[in-house]
């Protein structure tokens, strides 16, 4: 278990090499950061990052209110926001500033007596912030897929782009686009992106 009694929040943002980390140690972590973002990746190494500013906050809300509007509207689904995560196939724990996914899909993937069981979402979203890097952001939308994503979204309003990802494809990159059209998992769902590319 974790027994470092240093205060976490005061060196962020910050990475430790956590090799076979459990669920019981990952939730120590949380419960030791609880304003701070934690993920994992597939090589044994934890993620803890500090809030990040109003203006990408207000993105990312912009974001998940859209898709959480459609998914009600179209009666089916489950949205959620960045505070919320998944244990991926592959090991790691992610949680994407947006995700949807098929209910169904999520209750038979309930395990008794675990929190985060194996799961992956059909869609997820990434907003870039000043303080991402857009490799390490790559990186981690191409693990989406390997564990089961069919479709993920990389916006960066530095760059005014909008990276497509889908499973067995090139990433498509739309450049200063108005709109981007859901397909496959979110067919019929369009997210504008005024609000989320406006400085």
């Amino acid at each position: 278990m974790v027994t470092a009694t240093f205060e976490i929040d005061k060196l962020l943002p910050a990475t430790f090499t956590v090799p076979d980390l459990s669920e019981a140690e990952f939730l120590e972590f949380c419960a030791k950061v609880p304003d701070a973002t934690l993920e994992y990746t597939p090589d044994g190494t934890l993620l803890i990052m500090p809030p990040t500013d109003p203006e990408s906050a207000a993105r990312v809300f912009e974001v998940g209110r859209q898709l959480g509007n459609w998914a009600i509207d179209q009666h089916h689904g489950i949205v959620i926001g960045p505070d919320g995560g998944f244990r991926l196939p592959g090991g790691s724990r992610r949680s994407p500033d947006a995700a949807w996914f098929n209910e169904v899909r999520w209750e038979k993937a309930k395990t008794p007596g675990t929190r985060f069981p194996n799961f992956a979402p059909d869609f997820v979203i990434e907003v870039r912030s000043p303080d991402d890097r857009l490799p390490a952001l790559r990186e981690k939308m191409e693990e989406y897929l390997n564990n089961g994503v069919q479709l993920g979204w990389l916006i960066d309003p530095i760059e005014g782009t909008v990276t497509i990802y889908r499973s067995g494809r090139e990433p498509e990159v739309l450049a200063n686009p108005a709109s981007v059209a859901g397909e496959g998992p979110v067919a019929g769902f369009v997210l504008t992106l005024k609000r989320v590319f406006a400085d």
